[in-house]
C-alpha cells in the first residue's frame, strides 16, 4: 500500500457556515415556539426544521481538524483508506473519517516521543524501553526523531564479549506503509536495529585482528570496531534501511554512541593493552638507543678522540644500553683509575 493525498477542504469555511446554520435552526426554534403559542399551525414546520438541525447539525463540527506543521493523518472511511493529510492548517473531512496511528501510545525513548503536559497516563518501565499509556491523538510525527537504543552485550567474531549501544536518526516518509504494513512501526524499528546490531558486530572484532575478513573478499583486512566505527555505522544503516524500507520508514544515520569490552573481561583486555602499549614503547626505546650508541661509536672513532678494543667497545655498548633502555634516573660512577 502506498500513501495517497488526501484533499479536504478548507475547515474555516465549513466551522462559519456550520456556526450560521446553527444559530438559524435556534431561531427557527424560537419562531416555531412563538407561533404555537399563538395557536398557529404554521409553527410546527419550523419547529421541526430547526430541532432536527440542532441534533445533526453537530455532525460538520466532528469532521474538522488541525494538523500542525510535520505531522500527517492517515484518514480511513468505514475501513477504507481514503488518504493521508500532510500539509498544515485547518481542515473539514467527513465527520465519519478515523485517523490510524497504532503507534501512537508507544513510548520508546525517542527524541519525538515527549510527553504532553497535562495529560495524565500509566508508565510502563522495562530493562531500557520505556512505554507510556495516555490519551494522546492519532497524529503521526514526520520530524526527524533519534532512537537511542539500549547496550547490548554482543559477542564479536572473536567471540570476546562487547557492549555497545548505537543511536539511529529516522523519520516517517510514508504513512501508509507505516500504518498498514507493520503493526507497530516504533516497535518494529526497534527490534530491526538490534537484529542488525547483533549481524553487524559479529563480522567484525573489537581491535585489529589477524586472519580476520570482516568486507567479504575472502582476504584479510585491518577492519575493527575500534578503528573503523565509521565503517561500521554505515553497514549498520543499510542494515536496518533494508529491512524497515517496507514500513515507510528513512534511516539517515546511525552512529555507535558506546562501545567497551563487557565487565567479565574488561580487565584482562586492560592488561593485555597495556602489555601491548609496553612492548611498544620498549621497541621504540631500543630503536633509538642502538641508533645513539652506533652514533655516538661513529663519532668517537671519526674524531680520533680515543681508540677502544672491541672488549671497551662492549662495555661501552653495553653501559650505555643500560643508560638509556632504564626507566629510572642513572647514577653516574666517577672512574679515577685506569680506563
Amino acid at each position: 500500500m502506498k500513501e495517497k493525498q488526501l484533499r479536504a477542504s478548507s475547515g474555516m469555511l465549513v466551522l462559519f457556515l456550520s456556526v450560521v446554520l446553527y444559530i438559524a435552526a435556534i431561531g427557527l426554534v424560537i419562531l416555531g415556539g412563538n407561533l404555537l403559542e399563538n395557536e398557529n399551525n404554521l409553527g410546527v414546520l419550523p419547529l421541526v426544521l430547526g430541532t432536527l438541525w440542532l441534533i445533526v447539525g453537530i455532525l460538520p463540527f466532528l469532521g474538522l481538524r488541525v494538523l500542525n506543521p510535520n505531522e500527517a493523518l492517515v484518514l480511513t472511511l468505514f475501513g477504507e483508506y481514503t488518504g493521508t493529510l500532510r500539509e498544515p492548517g485547518f481542515y473539514y473531512i467527513h465527520p465519519f473519517s478515523v485517523s490510524v496511528n497504532p503507534a501512537a501510545r508507544t513510548r520508546l525513548g525517542q527524541s519525538g516521543d515527549v510527553q504532553t503536559m497535562g495529560k495524565q497516563g500509566i508508565t510502563i518501565s522495562t530493562d531500557g524501553n520505556k512505554i507510556d499509556m495516555e490519551a494522546s491523538n492519532k497524529r503521526i510525527s514526520l520530524k526527524i526523531m533519534t532512537l537511542n537504543n539500549t547496550k547490548q552485550k554482543v559477542n564479536d567474531c572473536l567471540g570476546n564479549p562487547v557492549e555497545i549501544g548505537i543511536a539511529v536518526i529516522w523519520r516517517v516518509v510514508d504513512t501508509a506503509k507505516a500504518v498498514f504494513n507493520v503493526d507497530n512501526y516504533k516497535e518494529y524499528l526497534s527490534l530491526q536495529c538490534d537484529s542488525a546490531l547483533r549481524n553487524i558486530v559479529r563480522i567484525y572484532p573489537y581491535d585489529v585482528a589477524a586472519n580476520v575478513d570482516t568486507t567479504g573478499d575472502g582476504e584479510p583486512d585491518e577492519g575493527s570496531l575500534r578503528g573503523s566505527s565509521e565503517v561500521v555505522a554505515q553497514r549498520i544503516k543499510n542494515e536496518i534501511q533494508s529491512k524497515v524500507h517496507e514500513a515507510g520508514l528513512e534511516i539517515l544515520e546511525a552512529r555507535i554512541t558506546y562501545l567497551a569490552y563487557a565487565q567479565e573481561i574488561a580487565a584482562v583486555m586492560l592488561q593485555r593493552q597495556q602489555a601491548s602499549a609496553i612492548v611498544d614503547a620498549r621497541k621504540l626505546i631500543v630503536d633509538g638507543a642502538v641508533g645513539m650508541v652506533q652514533m655516538a661509536l661513529e663519532k668517537l672513532s671519526q674524531n680520533e678522540i680515543i681508540t677502544l678494543d672491541e672488549e671497551h667497545k662492549a662495555a661501552m655498548v653495553s653501559n650505555l644500553l643500560v643508560v638509556l633502555c632504564g626507566n629510572r634516573d642513572v647514577q653516574p660512577v666517577v672512574n679515577s683509575g685506569k680506563l
